[in-house]
């Protein structure tokens, strides 16, 4: 979708009968076509195909002899060998083909093959067991991160991929893989043990290096965050508190070094604190004394809000069964070539005659359906 956006030409090539697993997760369904599936489909035509059948193979290298970009999801380089598209063969045949696969584990390495699954990448890259509570299980961030990740990084390689073709005439493969995506939310956690030796501890939603750092309730019973990630900020927090001559003078507080070594002290005292005012009131103070916090909206809040509605961050497209289809907008902001938002997400199979008939087969040259 993101290449979508950015003005491809995309083709999603689907099984007859069933298409992408994800057209049947739900509920929730509009009509027809399951929430989750609408998310991330639009900008794409839809065509049926079944690889293993002899006439769908013909198509499927016709398409492939006029693109410049082929994304497969196979789990193994067998899977690939078996149909011809392997890295190998296709480079032979297509020698300007940028081919991207995406699985769970990769194509050469000790897990080859298994089963790819969000949720699998999440507890093997170790990014679960410092997620949640502190005294809770392991926790899966609740959006599929590893795919969402993995797509993105997909994306930039193939971009990277485009411009080297411009330099070199040649395209080349992107072995990508959701486990290698996923553990790069590491990040400070995975430096931390790499250069350290320092595990990481679940910290709920406190921060483990900068305090005050997180979510705190309000007298009236509602949640807010504030970030104090600078000495400054924190000159700034405790002014808007009132508590200059209290939290602003104690030893224990004057350093975030020093605030982390007596953060349960610190947090107990600024909860007292927040009991007497309301979250509304709380955030007028420490917006107009710049010290960072919001909200924490709701999903409909969110996508209500006055900065979503201005950034333009919901795309809304005519649907052929739905009447209207919407999602949530593409964050690239390109001043000069704009991403653009051109077909909603596509019904099983909906563009299968049209983009035969760009192949050279006539109106009537279906392909096999089973």
């Amino acid at each position: 979708m993101i290449l979508g956006d950015l003005g491809a030409n995309v083709i999603k090539v689907e099984h007859p009968g069933t298409g992408d697993q994800t057209r049947s997760w739900g509920p929730p369904f509009i009509g027809t076509e399951s929430a989750y599936f609408l998310a991330t489909n639009r900008n794409k035509r839809s065509i049926t195909l079944n690889y293993d059948h002899p006439r769908d193979t013909e198509i499927l290298q016709r398409l492939l002899s006029t693109s410049d970009i082929f994304i497969t999801n196979q789990a193994s380089l067998a899977s690939l060998q078996k149909r011809g598209l392997d890295p190998e063969t296709l480079q032979s045949k297509y020698p300007r083909l940028i081919h991207s696969n995406i699985s769970g584990y990769g194509l050469a390495s000790p897990k080859a093959g298994r089963p790819g699954y969000d949720i699998l990448a999440q507890a093997e890259s170790g990014v679960m067991t410092f997620t949640g509570a502190a005294d809770g299980e392991p926790m899966r961030y609740p959006i599929a991160i590893a795919d969402m990740t993995c797509g993105m990084y997909a994306a930039m390689g193939i971009l990277a991929g485009l411009f080297a073709r411009e330099r070199t005439g040649r395209g080349q493969f992107l072995d990508m893989a959701l486990f290698d995506s996923q553990l790069t939310w590491l990040a400070n956690v995975g430096s931390n043990y790499l250069n350290a030796n320092a595990l990481p501890q679940r910290w709920g939603n406190a921060h483990p290096s900068i305090v005050p750092y997180q979510v705190f309730r309000a007298g009236d019973g509602k949640f807010f965050v504030v970030g104090v990630g600078t000495e400054p900020l924190w000159k700034k927090f405790v002014q808007a508190l009132g508590a200059e001559s209290t939290l602003g003078v104690d030893p224990r507080f004057q350093t975030n070094a020093v605030r982390i070594a007596n953060r349960a002290e610190l947090l107990a005292a600024l909860q007292v604190k927040f009991d007497s005012e309301a979250a509304s009131v709380w955030l007028e103070k420490f917006a107009s004394a710049g010290v960072p916090c919001a909200p924490i909206n709701t999903v409909p809040e969110a996508l209500n809000d006055a900065q979503t509605l201005a950034r333009g961050l919901i795309v809304q497209l005519e649907h052929p069964s739905l009447g209207q289809a919407r999602s949530i907008a593409n964050p690239i902001r390109l001043s000069d070539t704009p991403v653009s938002y051109r077909l909603p997400p596509p019904l099983l199979g909906e563009h299968t005659a049209q983009i035969l008939q760009s192949l050279g087969y006539s109106v009537d040259d279906k392909a096999p359906t089973a």
